[in-house]
């Protein structure tokens, strides 16, 4: 059975993912400035920071959601361009999770999840669907298989969203707020799940402000403010003192409301 897993653990001198210089406008807004990031194979890096601080921009370069104006990106040994050939290379590595779970409406749960692997790699039906079905029982919703989004809750939905990207056995896993949609009480079944991934060792790159899911899976986390990155730390020393004012305020402000 493929694994979930890129790494058991970070592997050191191995990165998945490399940014080098990335300067990215929109018009005359400098939304990622000289950002410089590596992400080893195995990595879990939580992102945080307020609101328009280029966090979810980041990540969306990474597979090219985005482009970026100056700089590279480098993701398991292919330079993302404009090209088709680089942007579907990296792009069938790359798993995404977003905010608002962007499943197909018409299509049932498990065709959400079989559409990619048969366009995209060229798997057969079946296999597409043993594939399915096996990660629909990973997010512990394999009985929901033959529904419709609309007939699940938005923690099924968002579950469903997390198996669909795995089905295409990604190297890395990319997370865009992925329970700020959420109702409260469904928040805990998305953080388990993808606690449950950080565990089988699959590289991961987090935008959340849930701290106490930092603190438990994160290997790093960095504060990004104003499109920059102004802090990274092992999660202990950043809760226990971050450095940078703009962090310190950050924390204070996030731990007061949670």
């Amino acid at each position: 059975m493929p694994s979930t897993a890129a790494a058991a653990s970070p592997s050191g001198d191995d990165p998945l993912i490399v940014m080098e210089d990335v300067n990215k406008w929109y018009g005359a807004y400098h939304a990622l400035r000289d950002v410089n990031l590596s992400v080893r194979r195995g990595e879990k890096i939580v992102l945080c920071g307020p609101s328009g601080s280029g966090k979810s921009t980041l990540i969306r370069c990474v597979n090219h959601l985005e482009t970026i104006k100056t700089g590279r990106i480098i993701v398991d040994g292919v330079r993302l361009d404009d090209s088709t050939r680089s942007v579907d290379a990296v792009r069938s590595e790359v798993g995404m999770v977003f905010q608002n779970f962007n499943l197909f409406p018409h299509m049932t749960v498990l065709q959400n999840c079989t559409l990619a692997p048969m366009r995209v790699r060229g798997v057969t039906a079946a296999a597409a669907e043993a594939t399915a079905k096996r990660y629909l029982e990973r997010v512990r919703i394999a009985e929901h298989a033959h529904k419709y989004p609309a007939q699940l809750s938005g923690g099924q939905q968002q579950r469903v969203a997390i198996a669909r990207a795995l089905c295409m056995e990604p190297k890395v896993m990319l997370f865009d707020e992925p329970t700020s949609a959420l109702d409260p009480e469904m928040v805990k079944e998305v953080l388990d799940t993808m606690v449950g991934l950080a565990r089988d060792g699959m590289t991961m790159v987090c935008v959340t402000h849930e701290m106490g899911f930092a603190r438990q899976v994160a290997d790093r986390v960095i504060f990004m403010a104003e499109g920059q990155i102004l802090e990274e730390a092992e999660p202990e020393s950043f809760f226990r003192a971050p450095k940078h004012p703009r962090a310190r305020s950050f924390l204070g402000e996030i731990l007061a409301h949670h």
